[in-house]
């Protein structure tokens, strides 16, 4: 799932190429070749080959933490394929984007959907999720950064099984019964790398999150909640007991 709130990008025609950043989270990224979104329009560049790319400014809001588990830098960088690709006026399709996506990191193809979805593989085979509705959410971060490569080799155990079907009928209840079946199996390697993922989870349900989880390899959690105006609530409540947390109230993007 992808939510509304997020790090946002601003791509305009310059006289040179620049690339700055703003934003609580703006400290310690990257400006070179490093980061993912100027590997993004660079690709794109030799993807493109002779069509013509006129310099352009990119400015990166940066709202989430850094190596927090939601896939932060893979959205910025699929934001800069997409929104580079328009301004360009490329003629590169969907499907076009998603392979270049895919030579910058696992997650762009789906973070390229930007919707409901399952994906297989390592990223790369998306199954839309049609009819799946939106959530509201709150995300939590801890104020610590987890290393996914540690995590992963931390894992005690990788042929675990996959994923249950989805009940037949999309909401509030069901999505969340659903849930309670499913796992994340990086959640315990995280937690013995990090405790503080276990307080992240034990702050949200505290808050009355009716389902819980860490969000991909961690540090950021995520609780599901019935209203939006529950979760706001909750987020202060959080807000009032961790100071320095990083902790958004927010809702998740619906299936077309």
């Amino acid at each position: 799932m992808f939510t509304r709130f997020g790090d946002r990008l601003q791509i305009e025609l310059a006289e040179r190429d620049e690339f700055s950043m703003s934003g609580p989270f703006a400290a310690g990224v990257p400006l070179d070749g490093d980061n993912l979104v100027v590997k993004a329009r660079e690709a794109l560049r030799r993807q493109a080959g002779a069509q013509p790319m006129p310099p352009v400014a990119i400015r990166l809001e940066k709202n989430l933490p850094i190596a927090s588990g939601v896939g932060g830098g893979s959205g910025d960088a699929a934001a800069a394929l997409s929104g580079l690709s328009r301004l360009w006026a490329l003629d590169i399709d969907e499907a076009g984007l998603a392979r270049i996506g895919l030579t910058l990191g696992a997650d762009l193809p789906m973070c390229l959907k930007a919707k409901p979805l399952i994906a297989r593989g390592i990223g790369e085979e998306l199954s839309p999720l049609a009819g799946f509705p939106a959530l509201a959410l709150v995300l939590v971060n801890p104020g610590v950064a987890v290393s996914t490569p540690d995590v992963f080799k931390a894992l005690s155990k990788r042929d675990n099984e996959a994923l249950p079907p989805l009940p037949g009928r999309l909401d509030f209840h069901t999505i969340r019964n659903w849930l309670e079946t499913t796992r994340n199996d990086l959640e315990p390697a995280a937690q013995a790398i990090q405790p503080a993922v276990g307080e992240a989870l034990g702050a949200l349900k505290k808050a009355g999150a009716a389902f819980a989880r860490m969000s991909g390899s961690g540090a950021t959690c995520f609780g599901l909640f019935e209203t939006g105006n529950v979760a706001k609530r909750a987020a202060i409540e959080i807000r009032g007991r961790h100071a320095g947390w990083f902790v958004a109230a927010t809702r998740s993007m619906e299936a077309d």
